[in-house]
């Protein structure tokens, strides 16, 4: 699992798994680099795990960092890089900041949708794995309401 390393989401509890059942990476937003990508690549071809999943959630406060455009430290280089899925809404309905709920929903929704299938473009390892139908990469979202998993 690529996870938020928000603390109100833990993707073993969302996804009802045990300790040691799921190898998990946790970053602000669920972004990936060759770190994260070379871990994958570990679980997958190496340990034999068959799926990537990238649980987004709602009220992420990496989306509403990048939507606010807020400046800070290396956290500025790091929002950033969601600018893809904020471009992606730009035209969305209502104000554009973070207390636009469906808008940050909007916007975190088209990051996990981007970055599961940034994967297979970043990594042969990954790719040459789904071509062959040996793992499956999916993006979800949880609802920190409800607890509920919506795939996507």
């Amino acid at each position: 699992m690529l996870g938020c390393i928000d603390s109100r989401v833990v993707p073993e509890l969302a996804f009802d798994q045990g300790i040691g059942d799921a190898f998990t990476a946790r970053v602000a937003g669920n972004l990936s680099n060759v770190d994260i990508i070379g871990s994958l690549e570990f679980a997958t071809k190496v340990s034999g795990a068959k799926a990537i999943v990238v649980p987004g959630h709602s009220e992420c406060g990496a989306i509403k960092g990048a939507v606010d455009r807020v400046k800070l430290g290396n956290i500025t280089a790091m929002l950033k890089k969601f600018e893809p899925a904020v471009q992606a809404v730009r035209k969305s309905n209502g104000s554009f900041d973070s207390k636009n709920g469906a808008l940050v929903q909007k916007v975190a929704e088209t990051n996990v949708r981007l970055t599961a299938r940034a994967l297979t473009r970043r990594s042969k390892i990954l790719k040459e794995q789904v071509e062959k139908g040996e793992i499956k990469i999916a993006g979800a979202m949880r609802d920190l309401a409800s607890g509920k998993v919506t795939w996507l």
